[in-house]
């Protein structure tokens, strides 16, 4: 890919309309970034440590945690390294990384939100045959699935941005190296490999959307069939933390897909949020709806010393 191209390095400039705020946008992007960490960090350890935990739908979201807690590293240091006075320049092999890592991680989670829409449908629906349905081999296939279409995407849509020729300009319009951004940098005519890529973009989100979708009309409506209110408000809170959860992640795709005409400063902050605040909000949503990870994570923090133990007798 080099070899075609003059340009061996590029220069990232950052969020557009956004050059008198450098210093609030560090203070607010570090302070995501630290409690994304964190927050994703307690959840692991809570789930690891905890062997009531030990079921495909924690194992999965064990997954998610670490997934949460990787894809904002894509571009976040580099943001964050910028943003505090230093050189904005990228080269070309940490452009290429960059590109690949964030559509890896992306799209993987993608298929990971089906899987738990999936994991919820078998135990709602099928709660009889769920042990046998989602057993530890299954677990691990999907697991392993997941992150296997993910990275074809990604070699795929890499390989489709940087077999292009770049030689000249080189400043990135974003903070951080994408596909629509990189395209316009290119020597050659792109259109035809925008309509490719928007449609491989695309076609995998919409096409998870609408499993999950299909997932959750089976289990709303077997919810309802429920005789006891009891029954039906456990089975919705069951439901609640990962619904919320792929709302904030679809919304985003949604808004910038959808867009009559691009705008480059909404298009940025928007994918700030998806990068920074939903793997933050994550932690967050899946230990306030659920009381097991609440008690997992408060013997956890006990055990570090953040809450004090209770008081016996």
């Amino acid at each position: 890919m080099r070899n075609r191209s003059v340009v061996t390095e590029f220069v990232l400039l950052g969020i557009p309309h956004t050059e008198d705020l450098q210093t609030l946008l560090f203070t607010l992007f570090l302070s995501f970034y630290v409690f994304t960490l964190m927050g994703n960090l307690l959840i692991l350890l809570a789930i690891v440590s905890s062997p009531r935990l030990h079921t495909p739908m924690y194992f999965f979201l064990c997954k998610l945690s670490v997934f949460d807690i990787f894809f904002p590293s894509v571009s976040s240091p580099k943001m964050l390294f910028y943003l505090s006075g230093n050189s904005r320049a990228i080269s070309y092999a940490g452009c290429v990384c960059q590109l690949f890592f964030y559509h890896f991680l992306g799209c993987t989670e993608c298929f990971l939100y089906t899987v738990m829409a999936y994991d919820r449908f078998v135990a709602i629906c099928y709660p009889l045959r769920y042990s046998v349905i989602m057993s530890h081999r299954a677990c691990a296939v999907l697991a392993l699935g997941t992150s296997l279409f993910g990275c074809v995407q990604a070699i795929f849509l890499t390989t489709l941005t940087f077999q292009l020729p770049y030689c000249g300009p080189n400043e990135v319009d974003y903070y951080f190296c994408d596909i629509p951004v990189m395209l316009k940098l290119a020597c050659v005519d792109t259109a035809t490999l925008e309509m490719v890529g928007f449609i491989a973009v695309g076609l995998t989100s919409f096409t998870c959307f609408l499993l999950i979708l299909t997932s959750y009309s089976r289990i709303v409506y077997s919810i309802l069939l429920i005789r006891s209110a009891e029954g039906r408000r456990r089975a919705f809170s069951t439901c609640s933390a990962h619904l919320m959860a792929i709302l904030l992640f679809y919304f985003p795709v949604v808004l910038i897909y959808l867009q009559p005409t691009p705008n480059p400063w909404l298009n940025a902050t928007v994918q700030v949020l998806n990068n920074l605040v939903t793997p933050m909000l994550n932690p967050l949503i899946y230990s306030l709806r659920n009381k097991e990870v609440k008690s997992s994570l408060r013997k956890v923090l006990q055990r570090v010393g953040v809450f004090p133990e209770p008081v016996s007798g």
